[in-house]
């Protein structure tokens, strides 16, 4: 299988070194793209230097666009599975190969920070709003997920097919809507705990205001997601497989 490891980045200079030496170290550079999504800094020259392949935006355009070119660009290249993999030093590499491995069970492999107990530290508004989105998004997958919004997940060959037709573009449509999508196509979606780290910079927001803001953002999106029409070319897409497997 070959694996491309996508990394979605704006303005990640100050990290984006060390990350792209920490994934050198399980996995060869020549197959992760780092996906620049309009930076100021020299995040793309970075990368290059360090021997990953670079796609730029000419301007921001926000995660889901950068992982819908991150699709794109594997299926034009011949990778069977993507990972999605932070710029900002906060997911570990040594966690690749235990989601790679979990693709024989499952369409969409999600790195959960909570998983098993996880322990990752988050504030007590940022984590109830956390719970209440896994459990809504655990009803469209039809599975018991903890994590729904993590960034952090791989996705085999036919969630690539599906995701490099349509990708969601809109804030946390690449998390949470890109689930939902995939369920409707009826791809599998499971969880693997893992460890992460600390984001490298920003700070969550901890106030109850944001955190509700958050979760109401949120719905709109699963709302669109429950009502939005499959594109015509993924459900053509979907009826030839089920015909292949019939016959």
């Amino acid at each position: 299988m070959r694996v491309l490891v996508a990394v979605p980045a704006l303005n990640e200079a100050a990290v984006i070194g060390q990350v792209l030496a920490s994934l050198s170290a399980v996995h060869p550079l020549s197959d992760v793209v780092l996906v620049d999504d309009g930076s100021r800094d020299a995040t793309a020259s970075i990368a290059r230097a360090a021997g990953a392949r670079v796609v730029s935006h000419a301007i921001n355009l926000g995660v889901g666009a950068a992982m819908g070119t991150a699709f794109k660009f594997a299926l034009q290249n011949g990778y069977d599975a993507v990972i999605q993999f932070d710029g900002d030093g906060q997911h570990r590499p040594e966690n690749i190969a235990d989601l790679i491995a979990a693709l024989d069970h499952a369409d969409i492999v999600i790195g959960s920070r909570y998983a098993d107990g996880g322990s990752f530290k988050s504030s007590a508004a940022r984590r109830g709003v956390q719970r209440f989105i896994a459990r809504v998004v655990s009803m469209y997958a039809r599975t018991r997920l903890t994590d729904a919004t993590s960034g952090f997940r791989i996705a085999g060959p036919r969630a690539v097919a599906v995701f490099a037709e349509h990708y969601p573009v809109e804030w946390l449509g690449d998390t949470v809507e890109s689930i939902v999508l995939a369920t409707r196509q009826g791809l599998t979606v499971r969880e693997l705990p893992v460890i992460m780290n600390e984001r490298a910079g920003g700070t969550p927001s901890q106030s109850v205001l944001r955190a509700t803001l958050y979760t109401g953002r949120i719905l709109f999106i699963l709302g669109l997601a429950s009502i939005r029409s499959v594109p015509p070319q993924l459900k053509a897409a979907r009826r030839a497989e089920q015909k292949g497997v019939a016959a």
